[in-house]
C-alpha cells in the first residue's frame, strides 16, 4: 500500500476507470472470511464522535490532484471530480462549513510541501500513511482500503480458493514485497515465487509459469482487462484486507497538531458511513464494486 498509489498514477491510473466499467465482480473477503457487505464498514455504527466547533475557521483549503481518476479528476468541461472531490464535499456539508470550502489541485508531489507550508489544510489524494509521514503529519481514520488480490491463468484449474487450495502449487510475488509477506503468513503451504518487479511478475504469469500470483487489488483487475494480458488470465477469489502487512487505507493527510480538524473530518467521516453517504458515492465511482 505504502507505494501502491503513487505507482498506479506513473503507470496511467485511468486504466482502472476503464476497467471498472467492463462489470469486473469483486467478492468481498478478508483475513477473517466472509463479509455480507460490498463496501467494508470501516466505522462502528453505534460510535458517536463530537463534531468539534469550528466557527472560528475562516476557510477549509483540502488539496488534491487532477490526474488520479476515478478518484480525482478532470471531466470534459474542465471541472474537478470524481470519489475524493464528491466526499470532500460531503463532509464540508455534514461539517455546515460548504460556504468557506475550497477545493484545489495541485501534482501529487507538491502536495505535501504545500500542506507543510501552510498553503493548504488538508489533503485528499492517496497519500499513504507512513511512520516517516506520521513526524510531519497527521491522518484522519481511513474511509476506503486497498486490497490484495490472486489472479491466474486461464488454463489453470485451481478450483475454489480456500486454506489448502494453493497447497504445494507455485504463487509468484513481488520480492521484499508487503504481499510476499502476506503470502507468507496467510498461505504458508504455498510456494511463493519471488519476481525482481510488477512486469517480471506479470509476465511470468502471462506465460502461465507460475499458479498464480499475489499482488494489489487495483493493478490486477486492469492489467487483466488491458491489451498488455492478451486476455490470458483472471482473478481467483476475493479481497484480502491487512492493516499490518497493507497499511492503514486511504485517509485525510492533515497538519500535525491540527487536532480539531482532524477529529472533524473522523467525525464527518464517521456520520457519512452510518447515514449511507460514503457508500452511495462509493458506488458511483465504483459501480462494480472495487472488492
Amino acid at each position: 500500500m505504502p507505494a501502491l498509489l503513487t505507482s498506479l498514477r506513473r503507470q496511467g491510473i485511468f486504466l482502472l476507470w476503464v476497467v471498472l466499467g467492463c462489470g469486473l465482480a469483486f467478492a468481498p473477503v478478508h483475513e477473517a472470511g466472509a463479509q455480507d457487505t460490498e463496501f467494508p464498514v470501516l466505522f462502528d455504527a453505534r460510535e458517536r464522535l463530537p463534531r468539534p466547533d469550528l466557527s472560528n475557521l475562516l476557510r477549509l483549503r483540502i488539496l488534491t490532484t487532477a490526474d488520479f481518476p476515478p478518484f480525482n479528476f478532470a471531466d470534459q468541461t474542465g471541472r474537478l471530480t470524481g470519489f475524493n472531490i464528491d466526499l470532500a464535499r460531503e463532509i464540508c456539508l455534514e461539517l455546515k462549513i460548504e460556504s468557506r470550502c475550497q477545493i484545489q489541485a495541485l501534482p501529487f508531489e507538491e502536495l505535501e510541501e504545500a500542506l507543510a507550508n501552510g498553503n493548504g489544510d488538508a489533503v485528499m489524494a492517496g497519500v499513504a500513511v507512513t511512520a516517516e509521514r506520521r513526524e510531519s503529519f497527521s491522518f484522519s481514520r481511513p474511509y476506503l482500503m486497498i486490497p490484495a488480490r490472486f489472479a491466474r491463468h486461464d488454463d489453470r484449474d485451481l478450483g475454489e480458493l480456500g486454506e489448502n487450495a494453493l497447497a504445494a502449487r507455485t504463487v509468484g510475488v513481488v520480492n521484499g514485497s508487503a504481499h510476499e509477506a502476506m503470502l507468507k503468513a496467510f498461505f504458508p503451504r504455498a510456494i511463493p515465487v519471488l519476481f525482481a518487479d510488477q512486469n517480471a511478475l506479470l509476465d511470468a504469469l502471462k506465460d502461465n509459469k507460475v499458479a498464480a500470483v499475489f499482488s494489489d487489488g487495483l493493478r490486477l483487475p486492469f492489467w487483466i482487462a488491458a491489451e498488455a494480458s492478451a486476455n490470458c488470465c483472471r482473478l481467483y477469489g476475493g479481497p484480502y484486507f491487512s492493516e499490518t502487512f497493507l497499511g492503514e487505507g486511504v485517509t485525510v493527510m492533515l497538519k500535525k497538531d491540527d487536532d480539531t480538524l482532524r477529529d472533524a473530518f473522523d467525525h464527518a467521516l464517521a456520520t457519512l458511513s452510518r447515514n449511507g453517504r460514503l457508500q452511495d458515492i462509493y458506488l458511483r465511482y465504483f459501480p462494480h464494486g472495487l472488492y
